[in-house]
């Protein structure tokens, strides 16, 4: 069922309960930022998603928005943004509060569920809001949007390192609990057996002693064909989780060294390897994200997941069409590294390939090809402040809103820190006033 909406107009007082209006300061950033933003819109988008008259109303969309702003913004989990929320009384008048509340407001949860609907709409309308609150507010001007810089990063995945003797221990671990769950009686589990090879495989290795190291290996693999095998032999009619589950096993049972589209986690098995030529990481494993910004402000006005391990070249045409999407216009200038080579773009888009081993530049070029690296900066902030740089969200749904939302963050971050800017000096000028000794004159 749809969410009720809050009543527009007057608040009646409670005996019990105190008004955020009267324990807040109005000229904080998150007040001033909750009374720009158009919270109408997500109930608009997200309204769709809900039944008609089905069941019990849904949560307010406020809130579930607001607390996903918040989790990214700060990089917290879906426990510690709600946890906060009822600490914190200007998180509460951020995401639509009226009262003090002393609970929690939802069960963290909830917010795995509305993810779901993110998807289906209004994913990027999130980021689309903070482009046009930024615009609202002067802090972004609407020229700036016509210059962007792309560049393509790496959004890892919460997995382990992954080596063939752990994928064969785990794999067969989760074999066993499912036939536990189904009860299928197996001739053997190895968890003993399993649990003493995978510590010698590990010894061995760190000794450098890889011939021992390798058969043991070998025998974590010879456990998983045996249990795998007596499940399909004993397990009758398969359904279709444990269908899957066998087929990510003869994966990985026939896998090989150079093989494309391996295996690197069994709870993820849509993970891919991918190396950017980095010293410190020679491999990560997660998917690439396209992200581009404005030139001169550094706004994030687009970030896009992308599977297969796409060149990068082959990713601009989708990241300059989101580009699009969110800010109204398309931009007629992108700047990109030499990553972008070849790419498949054929826009109204200028696309600039900063080539720093070219001699003689125009001026009118040098200037954009400088600021062409300020996405990077960007690109670590994202990664280290709002949540990119461990992606806890599952599949490749997770993906796309996890690296859409840490955009949402960051842009929320320079909100905040452009309002406080703007208000500061007037709140500081009255304050000195207001300290000040009046002079009569004599």
């Amino acid at each position: 069922m749809k969410p009720k909406r809050r009543r527009k107009g007057p608040v009646q007082s409670q005996i019990f309960k105190v008004l955020l209006k009267d324990i807040i300061s109005d000229d904080h950033p998150l007040v001033k930022l909750a009374e720009m933003v158009e919270w109408e819109v997500f109930e608009e988008k997200l309204g769709p998603t809900f039944c008609e008259d089905n069941g019990r109303p849904g949560l307010p969309i406020r809130l579930m928005v607001g607390l996903h702003y918040l989790k990214y913004t700060y990089s917290l989990s879906d426990e510690a943004v709600v946890e906060g929320w009822v600490e914190n009384p200007y998180w509460q008048y951020f995401c639509g509060g009226i009262f003090f509340e002393h609970r929690f407001p939802i069960d963290p949860s909830s917010m795995t569920r509305f993810r779901d609907r993110l998807k289906k709409a209004g994913l990027e309308e999130l980021l689309k809001e903070t482009i046009r609150t930024g615009l609202k507010g002067g802090f972004i001007k609407s020229s700036e949007l016509k210059r962007v810089n792309v560049d393509t990063t790496v959004q890892e995945k919460e997995i382990r390192f992954p080596t063939d003797a752990r994928l064969y221990d785990r794999c067969r671990e989760r074999l066993v609990e499912a036939a536990k769950d189904r009860g299928i009686e197996l001739r053997q589990s190895y968890s003993r057996m399993g649990k003493k090879a995978l510590r010698k495989q590990s010894g061995y290795a760190h000794a450098q002693q890889f011939k021992r190291a390798r058969r043991q290996t070998r025998i974590l693999k010879t456990y998983l064909g045996r249990v795998a095998r007596d499940m399909e032999r004993k397990a009758g009619v398969i359904d279709p989780e444990l269908r899957e589950l066998l087929d990510l096993t003869y994966r990985l049972l026939t896998q090989g060294k150079h093989d494309k589209n391996k295996l690197y986690s069994i709870h993820e098995p849509d993970v891919e390897c991918i190396s950017k030529g980095k010293i410190h990481k020679r491999y990560e494993f997660g998917c690439k994200v396209g992200i581009a910004t404005t030139a001169k402000g550094n706004w994030a006005v687009a970030s896009l997941a992308f599977h297969g391990n796409a060149y990068d070249g082959h990713t601009l045409k989708q990241t300059l069409e989101q580009v699009t999407r969110v800010t109204g216009s398309t931009p007629i200038q992108a700047a990109v590294d030499l990553g972008y080579r070849g790419h498949n773009y054929e826009g109204d888009c200028k696309v600039l390939i900063a080539n720093r081993y070219r001699k003689s530049i125009p001026a009118s070029l040098k200037r954009w090809w400088k600021r062409r690296s300020a996405v990077e900066p960007v690109i670590g902030h994202m990664k280290h402040e709002h949540g990119m740089e461990r992606n806890r969200l599952k599949g490749k749904a997770g993906d796309f809103v996890n690296a859409m939302l840490s955009a949402c963050g960051y842009n929320l971050r320079k909100l905040l820190r452009a309002i406080a800017r703007f208000f500061a000096p007037i709140f500081y000028w009255l304050f000195d006033l207001w300290k000040s000794p009046i002079l009569l004159p004599v």
